[in-house]
């Protein structure tokens, strides 16, 4: 599946594990979802797994652990051309692509972007973002992949300050990081980790 960089099997069965089991919550716009597969992407897979002719949430609860990993493999980390990269942004530009698709290539474009390389941000892992990317690394070995970190948990309080129903992912019910913030910081050295009072004041304005 052309993988390249360091084991990149392992960090998908991290993001299973992560992604947990069955859900389907209505405040999450992807649906039914199973280790972090959407019935969406199940949907356009064409995996009917208990054969009634259709791709329903019954056939989400169906998919295995393992069946999600090669999932993850082939069309969120072959197919988008994650392994391209440098690899201290795999790992994370991987995750976030399990999370939320393309936007996980325009964060780091629009990063590339603010870093002064002139490309599209169009979630395409192409020749000028894998340009970029390069010559950024080279230039900020000891700071891309947190740059990228950081800039993945602003595109979260973003979504959750423009979203009210997405807040709960953002911030727990007892006003601690949630799953997304907690997610983006396992890729961000812990220097740059928000504290709890540095969380808490970024999202004062949600109560």
């Amino acid at each position: 599946m052309g993988q390249s960089g360091p084991d990149v099997r392992q960090i998908a069965e991290g993001i299973v594990a992560r992604e947990g089991g069955y859900v389907n919550d209505p405040d999450d716009p992807g649906g039914a979802t199973n280790f972090g597969v959407t019935i969406g992407t199940m949907a356009r897979l064409g995996m009917d797994l208990d054969g009634d002719g259709r791709v329903t949430p019954a056939d989400v609860k169906r998919l295995t652990r393992a069946q999600a990993v090669e999932i993850f493999l082939e069309h969120y980390f072959a197919r988008p051309r994650i392994g391209a990269l440098p690899e201290p942004l795999q790992a994370s530009v991987f995750d976030m692509y399990v999370n939320a698709g393309a936007n996980a290539v325009k964060i780091l474009q629009r990063l590339l972007r603010r870093m002064g390389w002139q490309i599209a941000v169009d979630g395409v892992v192409g020749p000028q973002t894998l340009a970029a990317a390069s010559e950024a690394q080279a230039a900020a070995p000891d700071h891309l992949a947190d740059a990228y970190g950081i800039a993945r948990r602003n595109y979260y309080f973003a979504l959750a300050d423009r979203r009210p129903a997405s807040r709960k992912y953002a911030r727990t019910r007892a006003g601690g990081k949630g799953g997304w913030i907690r997610r983006a910081e396992e890729f961000i050295a812990p220097r740059y980790h928000l504290s709890a009072q540095e969380f808490e004041a970024r999202v004062a304005a949600w109560d």
